[in-house]
C-alpha cells in the first residue's frame, strides 16, 4: 500500500512539468517585452527624426518671414500722400455721430438729492 501511494505522489509531481510550463512562461514574456521594448524605441526614434525635420522647414519659413518684413519695411517707407492720389484714394470729411443727451450733460439739482 505504501509503494501504491508513492507512485501516485510521484506521478503528480511528475505530471504537472511545472519546471517547463515556467520556463515557457518566462521564455514568452520575455520575447513580449523585447518586442515591445523595440516598437517604442523605433517610435521614438521616428519622433526625433520627424522632429527635426519640422525645426528645419521652421527656420526656413522663419527666414522667408525675416525677408518679407524688409520688403514690407522697405515699401512701407516709400508711401506718401502723393503715391496715394495716384494710385486714386482721396480725402475725405470726416463726420462724427454725437448723442445729444449723454450721462454728463444732464444737470442734477441740489434738491434732488
Amino acid at each position: 500500500m505504501t509503494t501504491q501511494t508513492l507512485k501516485m505522489k510521484t506521478n503528480i509531481i511528475n505530471n504537472n512539468d511545472i519546471d517547463k510550463r515556467i520556463l515557457k512562461a518566462l521564455i514568452y514574456t520575455t520575447v513580449l517585452f523585447s518586442l515591445c521594448y523595440v516598437f517604442i524605441l523605433g517610435n521614438m526614434v521616428y519622433n526625433i527624426v520627424a522632429r527635426k525635420n519640422i525645426d528645419t522647414q521652421a527656420r526656413a519659413l522663419g527666414n522667408e518671414v525675416n525677408g518679407l518684413e524688409l520688403q514690407y519695411l522697405s515699401l512701407s517707407g516709400k508711401v506718401d500722400m502723393k503715391m496715394a492720389y495716384a494710385m486714386g484714394f482721396k480725402e475725405i470729411n470726416k463726420t462724427f455721430a454725437k448723442r445729444e443727451n449723454t450721462l454728463g450733460s444732464i444737470i442734477i439739482s441740489p434738491n434732488e438729492l
